[in-house]
């Protein structure tokens, strides 16, 4: 595709990717090598650890080598450390091992397996789209990927979350015009959809009923099928292409389908070419597939705007409050508390019907996928031995091309992740990734949790008590006995963080809520094993290193960094020990299209984020202790960036210059495994920092961090007490009076009112929720 190579359009940092073509979709078959030196890296770790541990108690601790009470507690706590560091690097080893085994005998559904498939009739499909305060370019490419989805029945419904009323000009602009997308989609597929529908029943008519003969059909499905390529090409060439995420869309969403149909319709000419005729089955199932992929429904829904649904600021309520009324028919009514739903039986007249919905796809609002994804992943789910699998998805891929430094890595690091979790499926401890899934509706109902809030249900089918939604959802399915499954190709891609800023509210919210879930893990494994169904050790270990591995590692490198050991237990086994790991990443990233040598960039990136890590941690035990649930406060943004909070910036630098300082000391100290290991910190830390947060952006986040408390928000006023409030006879008379005991400011007689109106204008969310 012309598209994929084209130069980019705006600025690009020295040292990214030049190369804009993507992965395939099916991975790669590994060779006979790889395999082998995957199993030689595995068992390498083991026994490296096995010798160390025996050098470390029966040399030292045995021997007598370490006298007193404290050496002997530093002795035991380094080889602790370690143990948990090289755990998760046998668990990663692990994981890929299994990914490979699955890309080896993976074998792709044939098309005409699918059409017959979904030749008998199927439930909708819903794909819900949560999105907030998101640009409104990035949603309208989300949901065409969405809605040219082939798949009979297809709804896709943005689910908008930002303030229905904004304060702010430009945010009432910005939603404006995302409000505006979904009725753009439907215009634009209306046309096509309606000739494709028409040509399949026309064509449906003459097979049928006049008994035409195929011969006269196939001209006018090569044609049909050559409109459907000129108005996809139309569409691509009308598009925007100002960076790597649109030349994407354009090239493998757009371009790509009608390059798809394309080679249909020449199989078509090439069959008539050779006096072939296709049966009369395969004709019709042919123009299906061209009215399935140009009829989607696409709509919008925002839950804010109903005082009867919650309004609870995280994705997962956005998409529970939506799952709920699946299947159901509403009527608004507007009261003083806001405007209501209520649930009306068929007999009623309804405002608005929302489908019953054997699947929902859930997926980011910067996320894209790519043609058939739907169809692959419901067959999948539709096959009789699936029949207790939950959720399937295709862990994202990154965008290729990124203009920065810190992108291109992170997008390494992703699609490293990526082979990761393919490999966790192997070993039945798949963890649902939430930028994109398919999930069976029957496997939510199980895991509803229904809780009554002023008189009404709030209903959670996705747990918000964390803010990764899905890992806790995932733990809550294998409870009910149901299963996960990645399925093993690329089909979706999502963005990736382009600053340092950016990636910290990203990595903050991944390493937080971990610990919290890791309770429920042990529950299940107990369940498990009174049933008679005890949970195989590999899936355990690669469940626990999943939740807790971010903590360990994390403490246990600060440990390493911060505290200084005695010199005889940093053995050479314990860098022997690191080398199966790096190199086996290091395959990976040239797996996946990157350099072998970025395994040195991510190490220091690691470094850097060490802070970000711990702080996600900390707020896991906070929240473990309090019960409170830890929300993420968003960071302002400078010059198209989104700064970096100051904690997070200063604490990098001291890595390196306490690393700089113990290099130091080591070096007189002739303790040179030491020595090496802390002037590698300093100079891939250093590195880091240079390469991914910037010297001058540190500078600026660093005063933004020293000023930010000389500022305060305008609209919270000037502390002067409020006037006096107003009568709000329409509230008074539907509330009714204050319950007795409760406090009131002003006098009795107006009290409920006084009441009721600074309970909605001091905790409006308490006050929706309430109603």
């Amino acid at each position: 595709m012309l598209k994929e190579l084209s130069a980019p359009k705006r600025r690009r940092q020295w040292g990214t990717e030049r190369s804009w073509i993507p992965l395939p979709a099916m991975h790669p078959a590994p060779s006979t090598a790889k395999l082998i030196w995957g199993n030689i890296a595995i068992w390498s770790t083991i026994v490296i650890w096995v010798l160390y541990v025996v050098s470390v108690v029966f040399t030292q601790l045995v021997g007598g080598a370490f006298d007193t009470t404290l050496r002997i507690v530093e002795a035991v706590s380094y080889v602790v450390v370690v143990t948990f560091l090289m755990f998760s690097a046998l668990m990663y080893l692990v994981a890929r091992q299994g990914a490979y085994g699955r890309f080896l005998h993976h074998e792709r559904a044939p098309r005409t397996e699918l059409d017959d498939h979904f030749g008998s009739s199927h439930e909708p499909l819903t794909v819900l789209i949560p999105s907030y305060a998101e640009e409104p370019s990035v949603v309208r490419k989300t949901l065409w990927s969405a809605a040219l989805q082939e798949y009979p029945s297809l709804r896709v419904v943005l689910l908008l979350d930002d303030n229905p009323e904004p304060d702010d000009q430009a945010d009432a602009e910005r939603l404006a015009l995302t409000r505006a997308v979904p009725a753009e989609i439907e215009a634009a597929l209306r046309e096509p959809a309606e000739r494709f529908s028409d040509a399949w029943l026309e064509c449906s008519h003459q097979l049928m009923i006049d008994g035409a003969p195929v011969e006269t059909v196939m001209p006018t499905l090569v044609a049909e099928y050559r409109v459907g390529v000129e108005w996809l090409r139309a569409m691509a060439d009308a598009e925007r292409d100002d960076d790597h995420v649109d030349d994407f869309f354009i090239g493998e969403v757009v371009e790509g389908l009608a390059e798809d149909l394309e080679e249909t319709a020449l199989a078509i000419e090439a069959a008539i070419a050779a006096e072939h005729m296709l049966k009369p089955e395969r004709i019709q199932q042919l123009f299906r597939r061209l009215a399935w992929i140009f009829s989607a429904e696409v709509t919008s829904f925002e839950r804010k705007r109903y005082a009867s649904l919650s309004h609870e600021a995280n994705k997962a309520m956005n998409l529970n409050s939506y799952i709920g009324l699946i299947g159901g028919r509403y009527q608004e009514h507007a009261t003083p508390d806001g405007r209501m739903l209520r649930y009306v039986p068929g007999t009623e007249p309804a405002d608005f019907v929302i489908p019953n919905s054997e699947f929902i796809l859930t997926l980011d609002a910067d996320s894209l996928l790519l043609r058939d994804y739907c169809l692959r992943l419901v067959y999948f789910l539709e096959q009789p031995e699936n029949s207790r699998v939950a959720v399937t998805q295709t862990p994202y891929s990154s965008f290729r091309g990124a203009p920065t430094r810190i992108e291109r890595l992170a997008g390494a690091t992703t699609d490293v992740q990526h082979i990761l979790h393919q490999g966790m499926t192997a070993h039945n401890a798949t963890f649902w990734v939430g930028a994109n899934a398919v999930i069976r509706m029957e496997a939510l109902d199980d895991i509803l949790e229904i809780e009554s809030s002023g008189g009404l249900d709030v209903r959670r089918y996705v747990q918000d008590r964390t803010v990764i939604e899905d890992t806790e959802s995932s733990v809550d399915l294998g409870e009910h006995r149901w299963t996960l499954v990645n399925y093993p190709e690329r089909l979706s891609y999502s963005a990736t963080p382009p600053d340092f800023g950016s990636l910290v509210v990203q990595r903050r919210r991944w390493a937080n809520g971990g610990l919290v879930i890791l309770p429920k893990l042990w529950h299940q494994m107990r369940e498990r094993r009174r049933d008679g169904m005890p949970m195989k050790a590999m899936e355990v270990a690669l469940r626990a290193n999943y939740l807790a591995s971010i903590m360990w590692a994390s403490f246990g490198l600060v440990f390493l960094l911060v505290y200084p050991y005695d010199s005889r237990l940093v053995s050479p086994l314990v860098f022997l020990g690191a080398i199966p790991y790096f190199a086996a990443m290091a395959s990976d990233l040239h797996y996946t299209g990157y350099k072998r040598t970025d395994i040195f960039r991510i190490y220091g990136f690691n470094l850097i984020l060490l802070p970000v890590n711990l702080a996600g941690v900390l707020k896991s035990i906070q929240q473990a202790i309090t019960g409170k649930k830890i929300p993420f406060a968003r960071t302002p943004k400078v010059k198209d960036r989104i700064a970096a909070p100051f904690i997070f910036v200063v604490v990098p630098y001291i890595i390196v210059g306490f690393s700089a300082y113990i290099a130091w000391q080591s070096f007189f100290q002739q303790n040179w495994w030491l020595f090496g290991f802390a002037a590698f910190n300093t100079v891939c830390a250093m590195w880091a920092i240079i390469t991914y947060i910037g010297l001058w952006n540190s500078v600026v986040d660093i005063w933004l961090g020293l000023t930010d408390w000389m500022w305060i928000d305008a609209s919270k006023g000037n502390g002067l007490a409020p006037a006096a409030a107003t009568v709000d006879w329409q509230a008074a008379l539907y509330r009714g009076a204050a319950a007795p005991g409760q406090k009131v400011r002003g006098t009795p007689r107006d009290r409920s009112v006084v009441e009721v109106t600074e309970t909605a204008e001091e905790h409006p969310a308490d006050a929706a929720n309430a109603v």
